[in-house]
């Protein structure tokens, strides 16, 4: 599963749920169809989705990962392409809590359909069947002869024209495994070290520990799979991830690419502080501004490291290029602390750890009910919130509700008229009265009686 949050900042578990079957049978349109957009590219050529597509999907009160596959196919005709997305598809199956198998009700039930099947029922996971291309109550019946695949129950859907769709993701949503919390791994400082391909996040690892752990390599992707390393310094313990690469999606051609990426953004859910590293000679890419977003998505305590910096402060002109371009790059999380390190000779690498336990000191912070409001009072009268109408949008109370991050609820008269503006005031108002400088934090305004109205990050 991967870790989600409820509007309260409680982390809960999220499902990953895998679209699976033979090529053309409108996986990726079913797949565009759930997610409400065009993600994944649709065609009739058999075989056009050669990556897994992976997005956030809400039905109900139920969100889960969604990931679309290649279709998967054997015989005759073999090749290098087909192994490849058929072992990918199988990662997906690997990696998720609840499969759709998609069948292709015009064409009928074909033997690669029972291949598919049979590599499910290997699987040993929770498998919903449904047959695609049934646009109206008489059709129906071309779904009969699936029955013989084995299946208790097939529903008959419609990915292009949405029919039977409301009924087969009611059911989905009762097959998801139970909403739970999710477990604390360690009693330490879950940390993750999160970029490019190449930037030197396995290196940097090497010399937090001292030693060689993880394999160093100037190959791009050499880390393939997040590994975790166990560390106790000066009485405080840490749970290092390496994480694989996360490339743009035009690069991510290669056949583990997909699952590399996939592991990186759980690796991202796991951890309670990223380490993103960028490249310092290189500069601040599109794709490190990405990945930025995922971290701060999630509301995770983040660290920005700029590596081989002993390559960058030799020419004053790209030092001062750069640091202008990371504040703009990344002006949606200022709370990141900034560190310049080489992990090739050590150079301030000794900072990464202390930095992180400030950090995480922050993201763990809890504050009384009570000096809470009074910090609230004192910031209205300050600056009083906007008008209603005809009257002043008033600040009941706030409590906050859950750390990492720091989450506060703030009950208003109004919630709708809080502008954007005066939630950034106020959200300034707290981190500089309770030095919460350095990590994410939320406010969620809500109108006496507990319904949720706007939500801030």
């Amino acid at each position: 599963m991967l870790e989600g949050q409820k509007d309260d900042g409680t982390s809960v578990a999220t499902p990953i749920v895998a679209i699976v079957g033979r090529p053309n049978v409108g996986k990726s349109t079913l797949f565009n169809r759930l997610c409400r957009d065009r993600r994944a590219l649709v065609d009739d050529t058999p075989g056009i989705t050669r990556d897994r597509l992976i997005a956030q999907v809400t039905w109900g009160e139920r969100s889960f990962c969604l990931v679309d596959t290649g279709g998967i196919e054997e015989g005759e005709g073999e090749t290098p392409i087909k192994m490849q997305v058929r072992q990918q598809a199988q990662m997906a199956v690997g990696e998720a809590d609840l499969i759709i198998f998609l069948a292709d009700g015009k064409e009928g039930a074909h033997p690669g359909d029972t291949t598919v099947v049979d590599l499910l029922r290997r699987s040993n996971k929770p498998v919903l069947y449904a047959v695609n291309k049934i646009d109206a109550p008489e059709q129906e019946s071309a779904t009969y002869e699936f029955y013989g695949l084995g299946p208790e129950r097939i529903f008959p859907v419609s990915a292009a024209h949405g029919y039977g769709l409301r009924d087969m993701m009611d059911t989905l949503v009762e097959m998801l495994p139970p909403e739970t919390a999710e477990p604390e791994e360690t009693r330490g400082i879950r940390v993750a070290i999160i970029g490019r391909p190449n930037v030197g996040k396995s290196s940097l690892l090497n010399r937090i520990l001292g030693s060689k752990r993880v394999l160093v390599s100037d190959m791009p992707g050499t880390t393939r799979d997040a590994i975790d390393v166990s560390l106790t310094l000066n009485d405080q313990e840490y749970l290092l991830i390496d994480t694989p690469g996360i490339r743009r999606r035009s690069k991510t051609r290669e056949k583990l690419e997909k699952f590399s990426v996939l592991k990186a953004l759980k690796s991202i859910d796991r951890c309670q502080v990223a380490v993103l590293l960028l490249d310092g000679p290189e500069g601040v890419t599109a794709q490190d501004v990405r990945i930025a977003g995922y971290i701060h998505e999630r509301g995770r305590g983040a660290v920005v490291a700029i590596n081989k910096w002993d390559l960058v402060q030799k020419d004053p002109k790209k030092v001062a290029e750069f640091t202008e371009s990371v504040a703009d790059a990344l002006k949606f999380m200022p709370y990141a602390p900034q560190l310049r390190i080489s992990a090739l000779t050590g150079k301030r690498v000794s900072n990464v750890l202390p930095t992180l336990n400030t950090v995480y000191s922050q993201y763990c912070l809890r504050v009384q009910t009570s000096v809470l409001n009074e910090v609230l009072a004192a910031a209205v009268s300050r600056h009083e919130p906007p008008m209603h109408g005809r009257r002043r949008t008033k600040i009941l109370y706030g409590v906050q509700v859950s750390t990492q991050p720091p989450t506060f609820v703030l009950f208003v008269s109004h919630p709708g008229a809080i502008h954007f503006s005066y939630q950034r005031y106020l959200t300034n108002q707290i981190r500089k009265a309770f030095s919460l400088d350095l990590t994410p934090l939320r406010l969620v305004f809500r109108k006496r009686g507990g319904r949720r109205e706007k939500k801030k990050r």
